[in-house]
C-alpha cells in the first residue's frame, strides 16, 4: 500500500545495545521488560523468549540485588536478545552485571552516590563497551527538584536528566540514551521535545504507568505517536499493566500505523455494518489469533461489502471483499471466490504460502559481490 509521510527523523548519535544499533539511521527498536522474579531463572528466560518470539529487539530485566545479578548471569547465557539491567542506587550490582555480559545499564549516575562509585561504573561500562540508559521518571525525581518545582513538570524532568547527563559528560562518556517518562501524555511529550534539541544522544520513549491493556495502549499510542511524528524517538516501550508480550505487539502496531517500521501482518478491516456479507468481527479476530506468529510484513485487507472492499483489496498483498459471492484479491487482482465457511482458512493459507515463497526467494537470491560487507 502506498503512503505519504513527512516524518523527518531527529539526528542522533548511534550507540549499540548488544547487536542492536540505537539512534542514527537505525530502525526504531521496540522493547519491553520482564515482570518475573529475576532470581527465578527458568520463568525469566521463558518470558524473554516469548518476547523475542513476537519481535522484541531489546528486553529490560530488573536487577535489585546481588542474588538477582548472579541469576542475571545465568539468564544472559540462555537468550540471544540484548538485555538491559535495571539497577538503582547500588553501584556494585552494575559492576557485577557488566562482568556477566549485560548489554546496557539502566542506572542514573546521580543516584549512585560518591563520585568514585560513579567513576567505577562508567569505567567498567567503557571497558566492556556497554552503553548507559539514563531513565528519568516523574514519580521519582530528586528531592531538590521536587522542592524547586513543587510538582513534576516538563522542566523538572529535563533538569533531572541534564544533571545525570552532566556527570557522564564530565567523565567523557557519550555512550548513553535518555528517557523522560511521566504518566501524563502532555508532560511527557513536552519534556522530550525540550530535551531533544539539547543533546545528541538517542531517546527512549515511553508513557510510564500508562494503565491497563486498552487504556494504556490508547494513551501510549497518542503520546508516542505525537513524538514519533515529530521524528523524535529511537527506542520505544509501551508500558502496560498487561502481559509484556502485548507491549511488543502494541509497540509495533504504533510504528506500523505511522509507516515507520513494518513487522507482522497489517490487518486492514472495516468496522462492519449492515452491508456486511460475512461476520467481519469474528473473521478478523480469528485471523489475528492465527497470524500473530508471523513477523514478516504484509498488508491484508478484510472488508465486509463491495462498497469499499475492491478499492482496499487492490492496494494490498491479499484482500477479501464481501459480496455474493465473496471475492479474494491477490496482488491487487481478483483471484477466486470464497464461501463464508472458508474465509479464515483460505486467507491464512494464502498468507503463509506467500511468505514461504518470499523466504525461498530470499534464500536462493545470489548476492552480488558489491553487496557483501
Amino acid at each position: 500500500m502506498k503512503s505519504v509521510t513527512n516524518i523527518v527523523r531527529r539526528k542522533s548519535r548511534q550507540i549499540m545495545v548488544g547487536n542492536v544499533p540505537v539512534g542514527g539511521d537505525a530502525p526504531i527498536a521496540v522493547q519491553s521488560m520482564t515482570n518475573t522474579e529475576t532470581t527465578d531463572v527458568v520463568a525469566t528466560v521463558n518470558q524473554i523468549k516469548a518476547l523475542q518470539n513476537v519481535g522484541a529487539d531489546i528486553v529490560r530485566v530488573s536487577v535489585p540485588s546481588m542474588d538477582a545479578a548472579e541469576a542475571f548471569g545465568q539468564i544472559k547465557k540462555q537468550v540471544s536478545v540484548p538485555l538491559v539491567a535495571d539497577i538503582h542506587f547500588d553501584y556494585r550490582i552494575a559492576l557485577r552485571v557488566a562482568e556477566l555480559g549485560v548489554d546496557c545499564l539502566r542506572i542514573n549516575p546521580g543516584n549512585i552516590g560518591r563520585e568514585d562509585r560513579v567513576r567505577a561504573v562508567v569505567e567498567s561500562a567503557r571497558d566492556h563497551g556497554i552503553p548507559i540508559r539514563i531513565g528519568v521518571n516523574a514519580g521519582s525525581l530528586e528531592k531538590e527538584i521536587q522542592k524547586k518545582y513543587g510538582e513534576p513538570t516538563p522542566d523538572a524532568l529535563v533538569e533531572s536528566a541534564l544533571r545525570h547527563i552532566d556527570i557522564l559528560d564530565r567523565l567523557n562518556y557519550p555512550e548513553f540514551k535518555v528517557s523522560l517518562k511521566a504518566s501524563d501524555v502532555f508532560m511527557t511529550v513536552h519534556a522530550y521535545r525540550k530535551l531533544a534539541d539539547q543533546i545528541e544522544q538517542p531517546l527512549h520513549l515511553g508513557i510510564t504507568e500508562a494503565g491497563g491493556f486498552r487504556s494504556g495502549s490508547v494513551k501510549s499510542a497518542i503520546g508516542l505517536g505525537m513524538l514519533l511524528a515529530d521524528g523524535i524517538g529511537d527506542t520505544i516501550r509501551v508500558s502496560l499493566a498487561a502481559d509484556p508480550v502485548e507491549e511488543i505487539r502494541v509497540g509495533f502496531d504504533i510504528l506500523r500505523s505511522l509507516r515507520i517500521r513494518n513487522k507482522g501482518i497489517n490487518l486492514i478491516a472495516c468496522p462492519s455494518c449492515s452491508r456486511q456479507n460475512f461476520d467481519v468481527i469474528a473473521t478478523v479476530n480469528e485471523l489475528e489469533n492465527r497470524l500473530e506468529d508471523i513477523l514478516e510484513p504484509m498488508d491484508v485487507a478484510v472488508i465486509g461489502c463491495v462498497v469499499n472492499g475492491p478499492g482496499e483489496a487492490k492496494e494490498v498483498a491479499i484482500g477479501l471483499t464481501g459480496g455474493s459471492p465473496n471475492l479474494l484479491y491477490v496482488d491487487g487482482k481478483p483471484s477466486h471466490k470464497l464461501s463464508n465457511e472458508a474465509l479464515v482458512d483460505e486467507i491464512e493459507r494464502e498468507v503463509r504460502q506467500r511468505i514461504a515463497r518470499q523466504q525461498a526467494n530470499n534464500k536462493d537470491r545470489i548476492i552480488p559481490i558489491k553487496d557483501i560487507s
